[in-house]
């Protein structure tokens, strides 16, 4: 049994470790409304930009793109958006879990992984099987200045690998924001992206200037670096969830195994105090003798 100066060590680093765990989980309190307040901005405009697709691609006799091509899908890019940082519970292991199903799910194809995120690239680095040659040197810095230019940058070079036929599709794995306490695991096509798919799109009478072969051709590249800019800005804001979450796990079990060490260490006080107490009353009897 641990003696009373081992219990009070325990205590005082558990108590550290406590105040440690509440200030990260101010901080991702404080980071996680400005994220969620971003997100929940950029979705209606994500899926109206998609909506305004669908229905000018309705209007169009042969809708056709570059980028809604069809293939037998030989070569496929997983792109697996994690955390740089960690102690944020099973967020970042999902997403791993989720990609290794993938790549068991395509193993008859040519598969390539690109995280962003460190945590996603440290579990993953085993199962890179390419890379694209132009992506920037370290694509988790774009966490640090989660912005849509340095996004544009990345959604430029898959749509470009995309083009050139080095990928015939790709894969978003990423955690969707629903609330600070619920994180959803998504697997989203990124590319091909489906036309005409929704038979209850509108027939809308739009009057198009120039024409909607043209419109197409420039909504689609913007829908594309919007659609992948809405799953960063998602993963972010859940993200400070899961890690708000765990550090207030992690706080109220600190503040539990405090209370069952402090109670550890009162009887094992009192019990030392009995002994001494019994020992000075034998001692005082043994002399009377």
């Amino acid at each position: 049994m641990a003696n009373l100066k081992e219990i009070r060590i325990r205590i005082t680093s558990v108590n550290s470790t406590k105040q440690i765990t509440q200030a990260m989980k101010m901080v991702s309190a404080s980071k996680l409304k400005r994220a969620q307040r971003a997100i929940e901005q950029m979705r209606p405009y994500s899926e109206k930009l998609s909506k305004i697709i669908q229905n000018v691609s309705s209007n169009t006799a042969e809708t056709e793109s570059v980028y809604s091509k069809e293939s037998e899908n030989k070569r496929v890019l997983i792109i697996a958006i994690s955390s740089n940082r960690g102690l944020c519970g099973a967020f970042n292991a999902n997403v791993s879990k989720k990609v290794n199903h993938l790549i068991l799910k395509y193993r008859n194809a040519d598969v390539s992984v690109f995280a962003i995120g460190k945590k996603a690239n440290d579990a993953l680095k085993g199962k890179h099987k390419g890379n694209l040659e132009n992506f920037p040197e370290n694509p988790h810095s774009v966490f640090d200045d989660l912005n849509f230019e340095n996004v544009s940058l990345i959604a430029e070079e898959i749509m470009k690998a995309y083009r050139d036929g080095t990928f015939d599709q790709v894969i978003l794995v990423y955690n969707s924001f629903k609330n600070a306490g619920v994180q959803i695991l998504k697997e989203e096509q990124f590319l091909p992206i489906e036309l005409n798919v929704d038979s209850a799109v509108t027939n809308t009478d739009y009057i198009f200037e120039p024409n909607e072969e043209e419109i197409l051709e420039d909504l689609i590249p913007n829908s594309l670096k919007v659609q992948l800019f809405k799953a960063l800005l998602d993963s972010f804001a859940a993200e400070h969830g899961a890690r708000m979450t765990a550090m207030h796990k992690a706080t109220d079990n600190a503040e539990e195994l405090i209370k069952t060490l402090k109670l550890t260490y009162n009887k094992l006080r009192q019990a030392s105090i009995t002994n001494e107490i019994l020992e000075i009353v034998s001692g005082a009897e043994a002399l009377a003798g």
